[in-house]
């Protein structure tokens, strides 16, 4: 049945809806996940430490934060997206490939992979609501 505005949801009923989502997807990962992760935890171990993966991953993520970043540099607005997402690729690309800085690799994972991720969020945040972007 297609929606009109008088049958949608309010905005306030769609946050409550979109938090018992995610409540619901937390309900089914522990029940589902967590048994199966703790049998697979030893090889999650071994895998943590594996520098191909480490470096697999970056590799993915390059093509398509800076597919992101290329469709962002017409709108100034998005400037804080695009020195976030570089920012955060330059922190994971040196923390998988430098060997000099190796004894900094994990902070320096982590905080790329936040400020990527963050860059992200922000940009499909601003794109759910595009009056909200501020210059």
């Amino acid at each position: 049945m297609p929606t009109s505005p008088l049958n949608a949801a309010p905005p306030a009923n769609r946050n409550a809806d979109l938090f018992a989502v995610g409540i619901s997807t937390l309900c089914l990962l522990h029940c589902l996940a967590l048994p199966l992760l703790s049998v697979l935890l030893p090889v999650a171990g071994q895998l943590s430490e594996n520098e191909a993966i480490h470096r697999a991953l970056v590799i993915m993520a390059v093509p398509v934060s800076l597919s992101a970043v290329w469709q962002s540099l017409r709108n100034p607005a998005f400037r804080l997206f695009i020195v976030g997402t570089l920012s955060g690729l330059l922190l994971l690309l040196v923390a998988a490939f430098s060997e000099a800085l190796s004894a900094y690799e994990e902070p320096l994972t982590i905080s790329g992979a936040l400020l990527l991720g963050l860059a992200h969020l922000w940009r499909w945040r601003q794109n759910d609501h595009p009056t909200a972007i501020h210059d």
